[in-house]
């Protein structure tokens, strides 16, 4: 991923430093194992902890350059590090990578990194809730117009759409939490995954004090079904954001007005127009959530390597393991910000309600009619009548809103009471079971209507 869209916290688990770091403690752990089980001895283990570590924490640019030199020459990453290691740890480095194979190094650091990830990500998520129930509770009872097809529909309010997009991240944190389960595996079992030169105890060693589970059949590789449905859910968040940030999209446009980003003092809409305030961190994230998505298809590809293992995952996931939850982090991390500062118009959201003259109110009075014995064919058409006759004259000389043909429609007329028809007409209505959605999803009501 570009620096532009890059978190420090989040690169520092991709650097090569920290690859490094662990590529070490998985051969040192491993080596602890075998010590305690008596196949190394115990003070050669403890030797290649303790220079190891002393390495590590010196660990600098002229370390880096020695090992891609090494490479240069090895054509092998595993073998560059492991020559490295072995002129800092001295004769007893011969026990280090005992019966082990690249895989079991790499496949297991991966998955560490992709847990190290995954609890930022986890945080990141935290954050996007925090401002989403913020919003959710500030604007429990701030009517606006609910919208399908993009076409007023009926009254809702905006603290209600916000706790929608709060249930969907909630999901979305259920399944990441999932997810980083799954990935989190280890594979200590040596060529074809046989355990033939290693004792399995080494693995569970290993993965106990990386916090990992044993692959129950490795087959050298742990097998890439756990890393596809990683990504996928990383891709589900990513549709999450997204969906969220055309909310916001389409509620700054300008015959809307309804919320906008946050606009800086000093900052600038336009090149060539003043005037202008364009929701660019929403568009931004609309972008970050395809990149997000786009790691999907070659982590499904991955999964069918050939018999017990190629390599043609590591090209890929050398790409989309970085870019992917780097991606996401800097998008998760703009989302929060930029809806713990979106700013909502409650004054043009009532005004948008009644903008179409009161139609929006079509189907209380329909329901109104029904329940005072009209036939619902008949009270449709009625309805429908003097819900078209106001679209087709609103802003024109003479036009009526739609209570005004209400009211004087002879059909209407002694059919249900004035305050029967004003209840119809009442926004306010549509948020009567509001409290009964806030406990399903917060758990608690929130605040009492003002």
């Amino acid at each position: 991923m570009v620096p532009r869209y890059t978190r420090p916290a989040m690169l520092a688990i991709w650097a090569p430093e920290n690859r490094y770091r662990i590529w070490f403690n998985i051969e040192a752990l491993a080596c602890e194992a075998m010590a305690e089980l008596g196949e190394i001895p115990k003070e050669a283990a403890k030797t290649i902890r303790e220079r190891g570590d002393a390495a590590m924490a010196a660990f600098s640019q002229a370390d880096l350059d020695r090992i891609d030199e090494i490479e240069a020459e090895t054509r092998h990453d595993v073998i560059a590090f492991l020559t490295w290691l072995a002129e800092k740890v001295g004769p007893d480095s011969r026990f280090v990578h005992l019966g082990m194979t690249s895989s079991d190094v790499l496949d297991t650091c991966l998955a560490v990194q992709l847990v190290q990830a995954t609890d930022l990500l986890l945080t990141d998520l935290d954050a996007v809730l925090a401002a989403l129930k913020k919003l959710a509770f500030t604007h429990k009872h701030t009517l606006t117009i609910g919208r399908s097809h993009g076409i007023h529909a009926e009254p809702t309010s905006f603290g209600l759409k916000m706790a929608g997009h709060y249930a969907e991240f909630q999901r979305n944190r259920e399944r990441l939490v999932t997810a980083r389960a799954e990935i989190a595996t280890c594979a200590i079992s040596g060529a074809v995954g046989t355990f033939a030169h290693l004792d399995p105890r080494v693995e569970t060693y290993v993965a106990e004090k990386l916090g990992l589970k044993p692959e129950p059949v490795s087959t050298q590789v742990i097998p890439r079904d756990r890393h596809a449905a990683y990504f996928c859910a990383l891709a589900v968040i990513a549709s999450g954001i997204e969906r969220i940030a055309t909310e916001v999209r389409h509620l700054q446009r300008s015959e809307v007005r309804e919320a906008e980003e946050f606009f800086h003092p000093g900052q600038k809409g336009s090149s060539a127009m003043p005037h202008k305030r364009n929701p660019v961190l929403s568009e931004n994230l609309t972008g970050l959530a395809r990149l997000v998505r786009a790691a999907v298809v070659p982590a499904l590809e991955n999964v069918a390597l050939w018999h017990e293992r190629d390599i043609s995952h590591s090209s890929v996931e050398r790409n989309i393991c970085p870019d992917a939850t780097i991606g996401l982090d800097f998008a998760l991390a703009r989302l929060a910000g930029m809806m713990d500062k979106l700013v909502v118009y409650p004054e043009q959201m009532a005004a948008n309600i009644e903008s179409l003259g009161g139609v929006v109110h079509s189907g209380e009075v329909l329901l109104a009619l029904a329940r005072a014995g009209v036939l619902r064919e008949d009270a449709y058409r009625i309805v429908q009548r003097c819900a078209m006759d106001t679209w087709r004259n609103l802003g024109k000389p003479g036009g009526r809103t739609f209570r005004e043909n209400l009211d004087a429609d002879p059909e209407i007329a002694g059919r249900i009471s004035k305050e029967i028809l004003d209840a119809a007409l009442d926004s306010r209505s549509h948020l009567k079971a509001i409290d009964n959605r806030y406990e399903l999803v917060f758990g608690e009501k929130g605040p009492s209507a003002p």
